[in-house]
């Protein structure tokens, strides 16, 4: 795989994951194939080190041009930053094959839920935002989301979007909004303990990143401007393609 590959992988991650999340689907099978033998955890930390300029940017590009809830993504993503951070430190102590069935069984069913409730994330319901589900939403976020980031990392802004709007009842691109500002936590957590232990590529992640920036701005940009019925049906592809990958690597792989 050459290094123009790597770099267009780099730009489509950044606009999955500004839409819905999920970018690490792309990029970190892109960065194992490009490097046979490269450690995971070398493959996660440049991943970050590429991801987080992407929702750094992603969560300004929403900040301007919508309403963010800072009352929830605010605490979310300062617990984020930790435990993501205590989630690279377990990275690679914890077997593949000890959380992969339980994310499948999890996606299949975030799949079903949203397939049977057309209507969730496409319009808000600020009456679910209550002070008991703000806690429940931070908590979910800050930590158990956040965690599984930094010890893998497929899927993560897609969980975050359906947190925000199955707990809180933001649409899908306030809840993406959101998402941003938690997964940019998540990935600074990350990178400073991949960073600090050398699982970092740093020239190569740096140019990864620049691609990432502009797919990201792309994609939040899109997400606006077509709204929460075309994220809805992203997410889903995203998730379906989460299921194939897990699927594959737990059965055939």
């Amino acid at each position: 795989m050459t290094l123009s590959t790597l770099l267009a992988a780099a730009a489509m991650a950044g606009w999955v994951d500004a839409v819905v999340g999920g970018g690490g689907l792309l990029l970190l099978p892109a960065l194992l194939v490009a490097a046979p033998g490269l450690p995971v955890a070398t493959a996660l930390g440049t991943n970050k080190l590429a991801a987080i300029f992407g929702t750094s940017t992603a969560a300004v590009t929403y900040a301007r041009r919508t309403t963010v809830d800072w009352r929830v993504a605010g605490p979310a993503a300062g617990l984020a930053v930790l435990s993501a951070g205590v989630g690279a430190v377990l990275a690679g102590a914890v077997p593949a094959s000890a959380y992969r069935p339980v994310v499948l069984v999890v996606l299949v069913a975030v799949a079903v839920f949203v397939l049977l409730r057309p209507r969730m994330g496409v319009v808000a319901v600020p009456a679910r935002r209550t002070p008991v589900r703000v806690g429940v939403v931070v908590a979910v976020a800050g930590v158990g989301i956040a965690l599984y980031d930094g010890l893998i990392g497929p899927g993560t802004g897609t969980f975050l979007v359906l947190a925000f709007t199955a707990v809180v009842g933001a649409d899908f691109v306030h809840g993406s909004a959101m998402a941003k500002v938690v997964n940019a936590g998540t990935n600074l957590g990350a990178l400073v303990v991949f960073g600090v232990t050398g699982h970092v590529w740093w020239l190569l992640g740096a140019g990864m990143a620049v691609c990432n920036i502009a797919g990201s701005v792309l994609g939040a940009r899109m997400a606006l401007r077509r709204g929460s019925g075309f994220v809805r049906v992203v997410l889903l592809v995203v998730v379906a393609a989460l299921v194939v990958k897990l699927g594959h690597d737990q059965w055939v792989a």
